[in-house]
């Protein structure tokens, strides 16, 4: 659909137009009319939970980490490294367990590509953890506190000259280039200057390893659209059309860091509302994009630093809703279905959330009391979760089916309520998603 045209829709009109190509996706040719059939019953089942419609039953779509090479007898560092055993394992999981919707064979990523750029921000299976391991975030003030201002002014070159070179050792020379605005006629010497740098041999050596991480990239990214397609043909929809994170997020993770956002809110208020205010219509753009290029209207979002404990509700109220909100009516206004992700717990945010328009926005929730998300957001959200990624872990069959039930029983009413991990699952228990999986299938019948 050409840009005017989308434009013109309503919010409405856009959404209904982003499930009706999740329900009918392009260029796949199914493998029997068995799976075509099973394939759509599977989206309108998650298509109706979200909207507050009562589905045939509550869909169940687990959240998978490394848990598919685990189960298909690889190490982490094997899926990131071999695309054939990446997919291989992803594609295991699914036909065995049958979900009602998966979330790719993206979430590793390429191991090689991170080793190309000399990744700082994460140590990675078989790169500073074990290969047995899943990743660790190496926590620091990778934007200083007095770069506020330039990251304001100018998010884009910001994140070119300060921010990447801190976090991929090889772009380390990428600091020597200068804004691009400043290119402003070409005739004058005041913009030839500017290209001075491109010229140099350790610029050069860090675009040629940029172009190198590009292909490594192509090269994944090829394989794991290949994996979607096939157990889609096979009928089973992915889960996720795009991702984008919270505003406050984007400076809290792995901008400032966790302790310097926390000394922020305190030292530099001001600073923390405009650097959110102007991530936020960027943060609507790429969850959008990425929702109307693949055809699926549900952003994910992973929410980290808004969770109980980690700031006062009067703190949430000031820092971290506001923005977050706008880039959930930014979404939906341009007719995608909103995910946030709340990990950790939600409970005292329960009546902050709420104001939310009604049927638009899906809710996981990780450790947030289930009983309490349901009445408070009864009628205005769908909720997911709270399935305990420990009860996976060490539980039996039977506990796993127990609390399944319970969770059912309590939370899943006529409507509105996807059955979720907790947080993704890694080294749990097979035969515990299993029986996750089941119970669902049996308890979970409207």
């Amino acid at each position: 659909m050409e840009e005017r045209e989308w434009g013109s829709l309503t919010p409405d009109q856009k959404r209904e137009s982003l499930f009706e190509a999740w329900l009918s996706p392009q260029g796949i040719e199914f493998a029997s009319p068995e799976a075509e059939k099973a394939y759509r019953e599977r989206v309108a089942r998650i298509r109706d939970a979200a909207t507050l419609k009562k589905p045939d039953r509550v869909p169940v779509c687990p959240m998978v980490g490394f848990f598919p090479a685990f189960y298909a007898g690889f190490t982490p560092q094997e899926v990131m490294y071999d695309y054939d055993k990446l997919v291989q394992a992803f594609k295991k999981y699914v036909l065995d367990f049958e979900p009602d919707a998966h979330g790719g064979a993206i979430g590793p990523g390429p191991g090689r590509f991170f080793e190309i750029l000399d990744y700082r921000l994460y140590a990675w299976p078989g790169h500073g953890v074990s290969p047995m391991h899943s990743y660790q975030c190496l926590e620091g003030e990778y934007m200083k506190e007095d770069e506020y201002d330039a990251l304001i002014q100018d998010p884009s070159n910001y994140f070119l000259s300060t921010y990447l070179p801190r976090i991929f050792k090889a772009l380390e020379p990428l600091q020597k280039i200068p804004p691009l605005t400043n290119i402003l006629e070409m005739y004058s010497a005041f913009s030839v200057v500017n290209f001075i740098p491109f010229g140099m041999p350790d610029v050069q050596e860090a675009l040629h390893k940029l172009m190198e991480a590009g292909n490594e990239a192509v090269r994944w990214i090829g394989y794991a659209l290949a994996h979607d397609r096939e157990l889609a043909a096979a009928g089973f929809p992915g889960f996720f059309g795009g991702g984008t994170k919270a505003p406050f997020d984007i400076i809290g993770d792995t901008l400032r860091g966790t302790r310097g956002i926390m000394m922020d809110m305190f030292r530099r208020p001001e600073k923390i509302l405009k650097a959110v205010e102007v991530f936020t219509p960027l943060a609507v753009k790429m969850g959008a994009s990425m929702a109307r290029q693949s055809g699926n209207p549900l952003v994910f979002i992973p929410l980290h630093k808004g969770a109980d404990g980690f700031m006062s509700d009067e703190q949430f109220r000031k820092f971290y809703w506001p923005s977050l909100r706008d880039v959930l009516v930014g979404l939906i206004e341009e007719g995608c279905v909103p995910l946030p992700w709340a990990e950790g717990g939600y409970n005292s945010r329960l009546d902050v959330i709420r104001d939310v328009p009604e049927g638009k926005v899906i809710w996981g929730f990780d450790r947030t009391d289930m009983v309490e998300a349901r009445k408070k957001l009864e009628g205005i959200s769908c909720i997911g979760g709270n399935m305990p990624i420990d009860l996976l872990s060490i539980g039996t069959p039977e506990q796993v089916r127990d609390y399944a039930r319970k969770l059912i029983e309590e939370v899943a009413g006529e409507g509105g309520y996807i059955m979720m991990t907790g947080a993704v699952m890694d080294e749990v228990k097979p035969e515990n998603v299993r029986a996750m999986i089941e119970a669902v299938k049996e308890y979970g019948v409207y």
